[in-house]
């Protein structure tokens, strides 16, 4: 998932690629954090496969829940050592306990939207999408 950040002022502009990976290990705090004060950004959540469609097994549930016990919530149990992630959800989290309240953006899903994204998991084929941010 695309993350745009930028400060209300127009002086500063990041962006952070946030797949569960990065989201685990702090991307979206370190973006922040090099953006400045947190309570000045705004963020954009890009495109992202959806939280009704995004599982994973029981190590990447772990691993979000050792970082932060409050990940849980983002979390669906879809079967036996499986869970619908919602990356949404957690970036929400985690910039927010960050102190960017501004956040708009989420709910695209890249997976059910076929009209409008590709989608390694669902195509099976290579394809890119971009996301963009500039200083003007």
């Amino acid at each position: 998932m695309p993350v745009l950040l930028a400060d209300q002022k127009g002086d500063a502009v990041g962006i952070a690629h946030a797949g569960w990976r990065g989201l685990c290990s702090g991307v979206l705090e370190a973006t922040a954090d090099r953006l400045g004060d947190a309570s000045a950004l705004i963020a954009w959540l890009g495109p992202a496969i959806g939280p009704r469609v995004y599982e994973v097994g029981d190590e990447v549930r772990a691993a979000f829940v050792a970082r932060d016990a409050a990940a849980a919530s983002a979390f669906t149990a879809a079967r036996p050592g499986h869970w619908l992630l919602d990356l949404y959800a957690v970036a929400r989290q985690r910039l927010q306990a960050c102190g960017v309240t501004r956040i708009h953006g989420g709910g695209l899903c890249t997976y059910s939207d076929q009209e409008r994204f590709f989608s390694y998991r669902r195509d099976r084929s290579q394809g890119r999408m971009a996301a963009t941010i500039w200083l003007a």
